[in-house]
């Protein structure tokens, strides 16, 4: 049995198909959990309005089928930032959060990785910033009640793209429910040397994203055609404790697109075995 769980993001099957063929397919193809996407669109969204019977049918199926649903990634303060100078906006984003953390707390889920945006669609400032700090905070507050986790993801932007970044909310909040949920791929394109930012994380990291990213290029790659050394991360990852990461890849319209599904899987697994290797060869 493996010493770590490997996880597939949502959006890499196609959206119109079933919770049951979702779960299938993620299990077949060898992964250990589903991430789900409470994204900005109304589709997404309006999952935080399900119904407690639609609740329980999404965790039937998954415990049907074998597979958990382990992490959400919330999204959505995209469109509704934390950081927005808009009260009312403010107000939306903190709803948002609290129903997302009940949404994980009825589905079994520990971690909601959170966008590390002030503000999205708007200039980023330190009236937006400072207001981002604040509302964090609540948000903290909304997940320490119901005992989930939060972690910040490095975005592809400058506000939070590295783990450093990330650490001065961590720290400044200074809560057991505020963390670090990286994404790998953005670290690499923001950073000369990918282990020496994640390790300023240490104990703070509590899942990964593994993602394929070139310079200027953040997302809707296939792992293996980027330049990401992911023996490399997943190496730096290990030695800090994490053991739960996420294969993220998006489906865009593929036919073949459960074949992907098995690809990313046995890329990773072949880079998890290698890894361990190394490890036990240095013990």
């Amino acid at each position: 049995m493996n010493d770590y769980l490997l996880g597939l993001y949502e959006k890499a099957t196609p959206l119109e198909i079933s919770w049951e063929e979702r779960f299938t397919a993620a299990k077949k193809a060898g992964f250990d959990f589903l991430e789900i996407s409470i994204d900005e669109s109304n589709e997404r969204l309006s999952r935080l309005e399900w119904t407690q019977k639609e609740r329980d049918d999404v965790l039937l199926r998954s415990k049907k089928i074998g597979l958990p649903i382990r992490t959400i990634c919330l999204s959505g303060h995209r469109k509704y930032p934390l950081g927005s100078t808009d009260v009312k906006i403010q107000e939306k984003s903190l709803e948002i959060m609290s129903k997302a953390v009940d949404l994980a707390c009825d589905l079994g889920v520990r971690i909601i990785q959170l966008a590390g945006y002030d503000v999205y669609y708007q200039e980023s400032t330190s009236e937006t910033k400072e207001i981002f700090t604040k509302n964090l905070q609540k948000a903290v507050l909304i997940a320490a009640k119901k005992g989930v986790l939060l972690g910040l993801e490095t975005m592809e932007n400058d506000f939070i793209n590295t783990v450093e970044k990330a650490m001065y909310f961590v720290n400044k909040i200074d809560s057991p429910y505020l963390n670090i949920y990286p994404d790998t791929g953005n670290i690499q394109n923001a950073v000369d040397c990918l282990p020496k930012d994640v390790l300023q994380g240490k104990g703070k990291i509590i899942a990964a994203h593994l993602k394929e990213t070139v310079e200027g290029v953040f997302r809707d790659m296939m792992f293996g055609d980027g330049r990401v050394d992911f023996i490399e991360a997943i190496s730096t990852y290990r030695s800090i404790g994490v053991r739960i990461f996420l294969a993220e890849f998006w489906y865009k319209g593929e036919e073949d697109w459960e074949a992907r599904l098995k690809y990313a899987n046995d890329f990773f697994r072949d880079k998890f075995d290698k890894v361990i290797t190394i490890e036990g060869a240095h013990i």
